[in-house]
């Protein structure tokens, strides 16, 4: 409910800040004292056009803060999820909005600052207003519907037409796939075969592609050591006669040298310094020649261990360049190859039994379709039972309050199959025939403003609950009407504030002010040669004295002093 008002330089007002309760408050006061003023103050706050013929003369701009109390799940809230602001439980929702005097808006929710239209959403969630000139909430018939189901349809049969629905949905968007993709098949039928048998001969395989690239350089690893040892066998041992290579030279040189040497059978006379050098020079030929003679043994053993395989090396990059070929040629990596072929595997399958596919598609979407009628025609049938039940409620209503002439029916009309929902198969009008003769029409359209206006107050009390607007305001609610029917309007709005929904209304009737647990006064003051309009809370006494004056005019008699008394006594009573 709307708990506080706060209004800075508005029109006449200056500065004023309410405190509103729950239950009915009324507001009243002399004929331009300000009430539409302070329904414009409210208006700003709702998000509603704003101009800069509403700030104050001499100020630079109007702010008005509207505070509420909402449970965390009232769907305000819900709306303001989206939007990432926060929500504290405990804490007011705030509606704040200023108008400078060049006419420029700016609007916060909580603080933050929003666009015009996410705080008219929030708005219409927590405030509904009926007026003699705008109606907001019932007049609107979009949510006729939701009302009459939230009033007299079970929850089950609209979840069972939802859960149909999107089960009939989904189905003719699959059959419209598979057709499409049946289309497209058979129009590249010729190359998803030819496809499909090249991919099936090269065949790719998962995570080929990198064991062939490490396959690759393995081989081409050691086909670059074969080749180094190659080169160093050639040069231990090489095929050209004119080079000896090493080998010969080492034994060349040996033989060389043993002829510096004596025979062994010789006899030695004096010692030689030289032959001792000579044989030392030939011991180490010979260790040169066998440690060439290792060598050339461990350059073997290594020639056998890495032997390169060239045709393997072939074969390897034959492979690798087909895939890497068949992949550019897809536009794919050589990793998606296998996928590719899987997937045109499966479209070719679906042109072979497509037709069947559809076949059976078909079947289960019109399955689906008879079982949305189904539970869209016991919807249908529920709808309309409450729509009767609803009408009988709202005509008993409509008596007390000078409708009785009027007629208000639930206009339930098909819908053709292109606009079935899974709110069901028909659309629902709320419509009103003011007088006998009269074609009923939609609510805002047929009814006068005073008339409307009480039509909604007949319905409201019948859709109280069905709804989560926590406030309800009434402008003039009584214009044109006196006496008893006042009485009665006044008596439906306690009771409608009883049903935990906090009314305001602006009232000319005496009737109505005496029938609320609040009252306001709105009145006007000058100070310092300027006028300003006030809000005051009345007490018993002061709401005694404004009924009375509501009554007798300007000259106040105890007549109507007692007329007050009387009329708050049966408030009491």
């Amino acid at each position: 409910m709307l708990t506080n008002l706060s209004i800075r330089d508005v029109v006449l007002i200056e500065a004023l800040d309410l405190s509103l309760h729950a239950g009915f408050t009324a507001l009243t006061g002399e004929t331009g004292a300000g009430k539409s003023i302070l329904l414009d103050s409210l208006g700003l706050a709702l998000g509603e056009r704003a101009s800069a013929g509403l700030v104050r003369a001499g100020a630079d701009e109007a702010r008005v803060t509207a505070s509420f109390d909402v449970p965390l799940d009232h769907p305000a809230y819900a709306l303001l999820n989206e939007q990432g602001i926060p929500a504290e439980a405990g804490e007011p929702l705030m509606l704040r909005r200023i108008i400078s005097k060049e006419g420029r808006s700016r609007a916060w929710v909580n603080d933050q600052a929003v666009g015009i239209t996410l705080m008219r959403r929030v708005a219409v969630t927590l405030v509904e207003i009926q007026g003699q000139h705008e109606q907001m909430g019932l007049a609107d018939s979009s949510t006729h519907r939701g009302l009459l189901d939230a009033y007299g349809v079970g929850s089950s049969l609209l979840t069972d037409v939802t859960r149909a629905y999107v089960t009939w949905q989904k189905l003719i968007t699959e059959l419209e796939t598979a057709r499409r993709n049946l289309q497209e098949a058979a129009r590249e039928e010729e190359w998803l075969r030819h496809t499909v048998d090249e991919l099936a001969t090269l065949a790719p395989q998962a995570g080929e592609e990198d064991a062939l690239a490490q396959q690759r350089h393995a081989l081409q690893q050691a086909e670059r050591r074969g080749e180094a040892i190659a080169a160093a066998q050639a040069e231990l041992n090489p095929r050209d006669r004119r080079n000896a290579g090493p080998a010969a030279a080492l034994r060349g040189a040996s033989r060389a040298l043993q002829r510096l040497l004596p025979p062994p059978s010789a006899e030695k006379t004096t010692h030689d310094p030289l032959e001792a050098r000579t044989s030392e020079a030939l011991a180490a030929l010979e260790g040169a020649e066998n440690a060439l003679a290792e060598a050339e043994t461990l350059l073997s053993r290594l020639a056998d261990e890495s032997e390169a395989n060239p045709r393997l090396l072939e074969e390897a990059e034959e492979r690798l360049f087909a895939l890497r070929a068949a992949a550019r040629k897809h536009d794919v990596t050589v990793e998606d190859l296998p996928g590719l072929r899987e997937r045109l595997t499966l479209r070719l399958a679906a042109l072979e039994t497509g037709v069947t596919h559809l076949d059976a598609l078909q079947q289960a979407m019109q399955e689906a379709r008879t079982v949305y009628e189904t539970s869209a025609r016991r919807l249908s049938a529920a709808r309309e039972k409450a729509a009767r039940k609803l009408e009988q409620a709202v005509t008993r209503e409509l008596k007390p309050i000078k409708l009785e002439k009027a007629r208000f029916l639930v206009d339930i009309q098909p819908l053709p199959p292109e606009n079935w929902s899974a709110q069901g198969m028909e659309q629902i009008t709320f419509l009103i025939a003011a007088n006998p003769g009269q074609p009923p029409g939609p609510l805002a359209k047929v009814a006068s403003g005073g008339e409307l206006s009480r039509l909604m107050l007949a319905l409201k009390l019948v859709l109280a609950e069905q709804s989560a607007i926590g406030t309800i305001v009434f402008d003039e609610i009584d214009a044109g009407v006196g006496g008893a029917t006042a009485a009665a309007i006044g008596e439906r709005l306690h009771r409608l504030a009883s049903r935990s929904v906090q009314v305001l209304a602006v009232t000319h009737s005496p009737q109505v002010a005496a029938s609320a647990d609040a009252h306001l006064r709105i009145g006007k003051i000058v100070r310092n040669g300027n006028t300003a309009t006030h809000a005051a809370p009345l007490g018993m006494e002061e709401r005694q004295e404004e009924i009375a004056r509501m009554l007798a005019g300007d000259v106040i008699t105890d007549a109507a002093r007692a007329a007050a008394a009387s009329l708050l006594g049966q408030k009491n009573d």
